[in-house]
């Protein structure tokens, strides 16, 4: 029995260490090779690991092929559209390009002299689970300055896989009207600004952007998200403009499947950050969700499947597997990878859980799979296209500090900083809220990214710039007019 004394003084107090593997060295699938790699205390070969992965990449990703769900155990896979691969580039997505091809697409039926299959087009064999898959990048080199773009660095690695078709984007596309009109049909959308300085994101300071200045994509993303108040917030809209991006590209060319190569690791840090940051309601959305887009030309059938096939690989195995089947990894830029915030600290936590406590990882992914929303769904967020909590305002205004009026609260100013005082909002609140606003139309999430207040002070700008905001370009979609959250530009100045 051990002592609870000095461990420096009394050896035999120490706790025996964990070995690293299990009883046995050898492969736990096998029995017959020694292990070469240790995941989760047991080891694998190599020749066993590979497959391992496979089987882990197919058992996420089938279940959710077929549109319906058969009474068979094993049904033919069969998919209602096409496939769409979200590709950064990273190590998780360049193993995940190479599993889909190497699966689904380099094992079709060789060609007879006429360019037809062999046995003809309706043979079982013959038959594909998607008829075709576009691989979607979005390159960020525009939201920071003097990085390189690599979009022909990506399309190297695409062109690789003579089945896949490349799709390149840019994070300014968001902006932009003429890529909404293509991937929407839709060629009346307004781009819309935003004063992010009117409390409650009041509908006042909503202006149609055409009459208010005529920017280009580039200068109308660098100046969206230069108004963001935090880092955090920064990599919150950078993340949420890519999805977006490629939510809506995948809808336009017919997909009803998107993949994301999320690993366990990358997939858990997304999760804890996610709920730091106010998205605890769409929580499930992070792990996997079906998307139906709300533009005009829209089905309710057309569901969009966002799936992360790699969710129970960590990033160790992912490591491996590309050194072992020699998969290149382009990787991602320093500068993105440099962006401090909730996510950045999230992720310095996680890997540091993995390399001594590697189940503590999955059993974060697995414990999220449980948490399920209270209520249904008020509607879709305009600004990240997730599931909306109802009743958001009424929420946070019970547990929020709107104001430092009161004089209970007066006596905390002496406690703060001099230079963020004047951050502070000392004036009494009305208690009449504003007709309408559009934080009635945004998720708690997207409200704080637009509204978190940083710690070092909003920057101000000067009484005759403008501080409007340009929001993307699906903000106004479904018709803000409608809404009646804005009104002609012209109608606005003569009141």
């Amino acid at each position: 029995m051990s002592s609870c004394g000095n461990p420096a003084a009394e050896e035999q107090a120490l706790m025996p260490r964990r070995l690293k593997f299990g009883k046995s060295k050898d492969c736990v699938r096998c029995r017959l090779k020694p292990g070469n790699i240790v995941i989760r205390h047991a080891a694998y070969c190599k020749e066993c690991f590979t497959p391992i992965v496979d089987m882990k990449f197919r058992k996420s990703l089938e279940p959710s092929v077929n549109a319906r769900a058969g009474t068979s155990k094993r049904p033919k896979l069969k998919a209602s559209g096409n496939l769409c691969l979200g590709f950064s580039g990273g190590l998780g997505s360049s193993i995940m390009l190479d599993i889909v091809h190497n699966t689904y697409f380099s094992s079709r039926p060789p060609l007879d002299d006429s360019g037809k299959p062999r046995g003809g087009t309706n043979h079982p064999r013959n038959a594909s689970v998607w008829p075709s898959c576009i691989v979607c990048y979005v390159e960020v080199c525009e939201a920071f300055a003097g990085m390189q773009d690599r979009t022909e660095d990506i399309r190297s690695v695409v062109e690789r896989y003579p089945s896949f078709e490349f799709v390149p984007l840019r994070i300014e596309d968001a902006f932009d009207e003429s890529w909404w009109t293509k991937v929407s049909g839709s060629n009346n959308t307004p781009q819309v600004w935003l004063e992010l300085s009117k409390q409650g994101l009041i509908t006042d300071g909503l202006h149609v952007a055409s009459k208010v200045t005529d920017l280009t994509p580039v200068e109308a993303m660098r100046s969206y998200l230069s108004s963001l108040p935090t880092q955090t917030a920064f990599s919150s809209a950078l993340q949420n403009l890519t999805r977006v991006l490629i939510l809506h590209t995948a809808h336009s060319r017919g997909s009803s499947h998107l993949l994301f190569g999320s690993s366990l690791t990358s997939l858990s840090i997304s999760l804890l950050s996610s709920i730091s940051q106010g998205g605890g309601y769409a929580i499930r959305e992070e792990l996997q969700e079906e998307w139906t887009s709300a533009t005009s030309g829209s089905k309710p059938s057309d569901v969009l499947r966002v799936i992360r096939p790699l969710r129970d690989v960590t990033a160790k195995e992912c490591a491996v597997y590309a050194w072992w089947n020699n998969i290149s990894v382009v990787g991602r830029d320093k500068q993105r990878r440099a962006i401090l915030g909730i996510a950045a600290l999230t992720k310095n936590f996680i890997v540091g859980l993995e390399k001594d406590y590697p189940s503590t990882v999955s059993t974060i992914a697995r414990t999220c799979e449980k948490l399920e929303p209270k209520d249904a769904p008020s509607g879709q967020c305009r600004l990240c296209k997730r599931p909306m909590q109802s009743a958001i305002q009424e929420w946070k205004g019970r547990i929020s500090i709107r104001s430092y009026s009161d004089d209970k609260l007066a006596a905390d100013l002496a406690h703060i900083p001099s230079p963020c005082r004047g951050n502070l909002d000392t004036s009494t609140p009305s208690q009449v809220p504003p007709p309408l606003a559009l934080t009635d139309f945004l998720c708690y999430s997207c409200h704080t990214t637009l509204t978190s207040r940083s710690s070092r002070g909003v920057k101000q700008s000067a009484p005759a710039v403008s501080s409007a905001t340009p929001l993307p370009i699906w903000v106004a979609d479904r018709g803000l007019h409608e809404d009646g959250l804005i009104r002609r530009w012209s109608s606005a100045q003569d009141s």
